[in-house]
C-alpha cells in the first residue's frame, strides 16, 4: 500500500509484426519500412565490492542494458567473468551461470526494449583476489559497445537467437495490486534519489512497501483480499531474520535482503519513491517488563547485539543498489520508556545501570543513520504508558540520553513512533482531556486516571514539542500505528454520553474498548485503523501500519519454540491481572500463538472491527 498508494496501470506490450520477405543477397534492396530490425547494444557495467578477509570478498553488480538498434521483443544477455569470479544470485531477470559464463534472459515485465530504451539488472557474486571487469557482452547473439566504446575482444560465449526487448526508460509498467508483481523500467531522472540528502518526510508522496509473505497469509482468510495490498513493516526480532529462517513459525522466512530487494523490484514497478519499513528489535535483554516479547540476548550480550545484529543490517540497507529505496528503521520498541516507568523490575533495573539499552540503540541509530536512504524513528511507547507528568518529561530526557549515546547525534534521529503494536485509539471523537462531566474534568475518571491525554494523536503531538525543547530537530516528525486502533464493529459509541457521572460518560463514550488502557496483547474487539497515509495531521509524518494485522502478541498459554518467545500471563484471557493493568482481566483472545506468528481468527475480527469500515 501507498502513502497514498498510486500505482499505474500496467503497459501493455506491443507486439512487432511483419512480412516475410525472400532476399537475394546482392540483388534486392529492401526499403527502409520492410528491413529486419538492426541490431545493437551499449552495456555500462559497475559493482560495488567488499572484502571479508585478505584476497577475497563479494560484490553487487549493476548492468544497465541500453537498445542501441531496432526494437525488440525479448532478449538474452550473455557474458563472463574475466577473472574466476562465481554468480551467487541475480534479479530483474532470468539468472543462471556456468562456470564464469554467466547467462540473463528477459522477464515477461522487461522483455519489451524500445529504441534508446535501458533496463537495469542485477546481482550478487564472489570474488579471490580481485575482481576485474567484463570486457565482452552480447545481446542476442550481437555484441555490446561497453560504455559506447565497441569491445576488442570477440564474445566469450554465443548468445540465444531469441529476440530481445526490454521497456523503455519512460515506461512504468506497475504491479498489479499483488506484491508479487515484476519491476519495471528504471525511474526516470525526476524519482531517483539525491545521494545524501534525506527529505523531510519520506512518506510524502511515496508508496509503501508490501511484504508478500504477509500479504499472502492475509489473503488466505476470507475477506483478506481487502487489505491483503497495504503496506506493513518487517519484525527483524531476532540475528536470524536477517538471513531469513526456513520454516519459521512466525514473521515468514524472507531475510532482509530478500525483501529489500523485493521492495526494489516494487519501485522499479510503478512510479515515484517508495517506502520500505522495519522493525530493529532485538537488544539485549529486551522488554525488560514481558514475557512474550523477551528476546534471544541476554542482559550483558550487547557485543552481540551490535556485532552479530546491528553491523549486518547496516551492511545489507547500506548495498549501493538499495540507494532508490527510503528505508525506515523503526528502532528498538517498548525498550527506554521501561527505563523511566519499571525501574522496580529487577531486570529493567539492571537494563538501567549497565547502559545496554541507551547504548545499543545509540549504536544503532549511529550505524543506521550513517547510510544515505535510511530513516530512524524510535519508539516512544503510547500515551497510556508515558502521558502522566511524571513519565513524559523523564522519557524526552531518556530518548536524548540514548540519541547522543555510542558516537550517534541527534541528526540521526529522523523522528519518533506512537503505538507501535498497541491498540490505543488514534483520536477520541466525543471527548477531549479539556471535557467536564458534571462538574469533573475527564482526568478524574477511572479510564484516564489523571494522564494528560486520551488519545495517541494528542499525546504525539504535544510530546513532539517536548522533544524539540530537548534538543531534537525542529523538523522532527511522528508516526503513528494504526493496525490495530480502529475500534469499529457495532460496539463503537456514536455520539457522546448524556450521562453526569464522570465513569458512566467515558465508558459509554469511548471508542477503545478495552478493560483497561494497560491490556495489550491481542485485545478482544479490536479493529484495523485508519489505512496508512501521508501528512495526515500537524506534526505527523504518517499513519502506518508497523504491526501487522493478524500476528500475535503472544501465546495464550505456554507454547515450547526456538525463537525464544515466552509465555505472558497478560496474553491468557484467564489472568485477572496485575498493578500494571489495575488487577483486570487482561481482554486477551483465546488460543493465540506466539508473539509474531500469523493468527487468523484475530485477522478476521479486526477486518470486522476496522474503521474506518472496510468496503
Amino acid at each position: 500500500m501507498k502513502f497514498p498508494i498510486r500505482l499505474s496501470a500496467r503497459r501493455k506490450a506491443v507486439a512487432l509484426s511483419g512480412a516475410t520477405t525472400l532476399v537475394v543477397a546482392g540483388l534486392i534492396t529492401l526499403p527502409a519500412t520492410m528491413a529486419h530490425a538492426a541490431p545493437g547494444c551499449d552495456i555500462t557495467y559497475t559493482t560495488n565490492d567488499w572484502s571479508e578477509g585478505a584476497g577475497s570478498g563479494g560484490f553487487t553488480g549493476t548492468v544497465v542494458v541500453k537498445n542501441t538498434g531496432d526494437a525488440i521483443t525479448n532478449w538474452t544477455l550473455k557474458f563472463a567473468f574475466p577473472g574466476g569470479q562465481t554468480f551467487t544470485q541475480g534479479w530483474s531477470a532470468t539468472w543462471s551461470a556456468s562456470g564464469a559464463n554467466v547467462t540473463a534472459t528477459a522477464l515477461d515485465w522487461n522483455k519489451n526494449l524500445a529504441t534508446g530504451a535501458s533496463t537495469s539488472l542485477g546481482f550478487n557474486g564472489r570474488w579471490t583476489g580481485s575482481n576485474p571487469k567484463p570486457t565482452s557482452f552480447t545481446l542476442n547473439g550481437v555484441t555490446c559497445t561497453t560504455g559506447g566504446v565497441t569491445p576488442s575482444a570477440s564474445p566469450s560465449t554465443p548468445a540465444s537467437p531469441s529476440a530481445s526487448a526490454s521497456p523503455s526508460a519512460s515506461a512504468s509498467p506497475s504491479a498489479s495490486a499483488s506484491p508479487s508483481s515484476s519491476p519495471s523500467a528504471s525511474p526516470s531522472p525526476s524519482t531517483s534519489p539525491i545521494p545524501g540528502v534525506k527529505v523531510d518526510n519520506p512518506y510524502s508522496g511515496a508508496r509503501g512497501y508490501v511484504n508478500p509473505e504477509w500479504s499472502a497469509k492475509a489473503a488466505s482468510v476470507a475477506g483478506g483480499s481487502r487489505v491483503s495490498n497495504i503496506s506493513t513493516a518487517v519484525w527483524l526480532d531476532r540475528i536470524a531474520a536477517i538471513e531469513g529462517t526456513t520454516g519459521s513459525s512466525s514473521n515468514g522466512s524472507m531475510g532482509l535482503e530478500d525483501h529489500l530487494d523485493e521492495a526494489l523490484r516494487q519501485y522499479n514497478a510503478g512510479t515515484g519513491p517508495l517506502v520500505a519499513q522495519f522493525v530493529i528489535y532485538n537488544l539485549p535483554g529486551r522488554d525488560c517488563s514481558a514475557l512474550a516479547s523477551n528476546g534471544e540476548l541476554g542482559v550483558d550480550e550487547l557485543p552481540r547485539y551490535k556485532s552479530e545484529y546491528i553491523d549486518p543490517i547496516a551492511a545489507i540497507m547500506g548495498q549501493a543498489k538499495y540507494a532508490p529505496l527510503r528505508i525506515v528503521a523503526i528502532v528498538e520498541i517498548d525498550s527506554l520508556p521501561n527505563l523511566v516507568t519499571n525501574l522496580n523490575i529487577p531486570k529493567c533495573a539492571t537494563m538501567n545501570s549497565n547502559g545496554g539499552y541507551v547504548k545499543g540503540i545509540g549504536y544503532a541509530l549511529n550505524k543506521l543513520g550513517a547510510i544515505p536512504n535510511v530513516y530512524n524513528y524510535i519508539d516512544s511507547a503510547h500515551h497510556g504508558w508515558i502521558g502522566w507528568d511524571t513519565n513524559f518529561g523523564p522519557s524526552a530526557v531518556k530518548f536524548k540520553e540514548a540519541a547522543v549515546a555510542e558516537g550517534s547525534t541527534v541528526a540521526n534521529v529522523h523522528g519518533f513512533i506512537t503505538n507501535t503494536a498497541n491498540y490505543s485509539a488514534t483520536v477520541e471523537p466525543f471527548f477531549t482531556i479539556t471535557t467536564q462531566v458534571g462538574g469533573q474534568t475527564i482526568r478524574q475518571s477511572k479510564w484516564v486516571d489523571w494522564n494528560q491525554y486520551v488519545d495517541e494523536q494528542s499525546f504525539a503531538q504535544a510530546f513532539r514539542n517536548r522533544l524539540v525543547q530537548e534538543g531534537f530537530s525542529p523538523n522532527v516528525g511522528m508516526l503513528i500505528d494504526t493496525s490495530r486502533n480502529g475500534w469499529g464493529g457495532s460496539a463503537r459509541p456514536t455520539a457522546a454520553s448524556t450521562s453526569t457521572v464522570i465513569d458512566t460518560f467515558v465508558n459509554q463514550s469511548r471508542i477503545d474498548r478495552r478493560i483497561h488502557a494497560g491490556n495489550w496483547c491481542n485485545q478482544s474487539g479490536a479493529g484495523m485503523g485508519e489505512r496508512p497515509r501521508a501528512n495526515p495531521a500537524t506534526g505527523i509524518d504518517a499513519y502506518v501500519w508497523v504491526k501487522p494485522p493478524g500476528e500475535s502478541d503472544g501465546s495464550s498459554s505456554l507454547i515450547p519454540n526456538t525463537e525464544g518467545k515466552g509465555f505472558d500471563r497478560m496474553c491468557d484471557p484467564t489472568y485477572t491481572g496485575n498493578q500494571l493493568n489495575g488487577n483486570n482481566l487482561t481482554g486477551a483472545l483465546p488460543n493465540a500463538p506466539i508473539s509474531g506468528a500469523f493468527f487468523p481468527a484475530q485477522f478476521a475480527e479486526l477486518m470486522a472491527n476496522a474503521y474506518p469500515p472496510l468496503s
